[in-house]
């Protein structure tokens, strides 16, 4: 298997941190759940025997309030059937991409107490991912 990613290192967060904070994102999420959630000892959820499905169900609830409240909404979302362009070995579960009124809105959310509690159900759910920022473009019938 390929290299595996669930959180921003630092120089690419620090490239998103650079990026204008005061114009509308789009940020591609690429998901790829793990068979079993993994949360770390003690958590309330440790060996309830969540899949990763279900643990990124639980952050999707548990986050979902403060991604509304910032402004964020879902402008896509698909289950994933084959790859077309690249690696052969890669698959994944779920994408969808969120809208944010601005990257300052991304920067509330992820420091807000309850986000930062919440956050521990996409880590247990998740084996790989992808989060890629966009600056939103028009929609048309050309592909430029």
């Amino acid at each position: 298997m390929t290299e595996t990613y669930i959180d921003p290192s630092p120089a690419n967060f620090q490239a998103f941190k650079d990026l204008p904070r005061d114009q509308p994102i789009h940020m591609l999420n690429l998901l790829l759940y793990r068979d079993h959630a993994e949360y770390p000892e003690g958590h309330e959820h440790h060996g309830n025997g969540w899949t990763g499905r279900r643990a990124y169900e639980e952050y999707g609830k548990t986050s979902g309030p403060i991604f509304r409240r910032v402004g964020g909404s879902i402008v896509w979302r698909g289950t994933f059937q084959t790859m077309v362009t690249g690696p052969d070995d890669r698959a994944w579960h779920d994408g969808f991409v969120a809208q944010y009124p601005n990257a300052g809105a991304f920067f509330e959310m992820i420091k807000d107490a309850d986000y930062q509690k919440a956050v521990v159900n996409r880590t247990a759910a998740l084996v790989d991912s992808r989060l890629i920022r966009f600056k939103p473009g028009e929609g048309g019938d050309g592909f430029v």
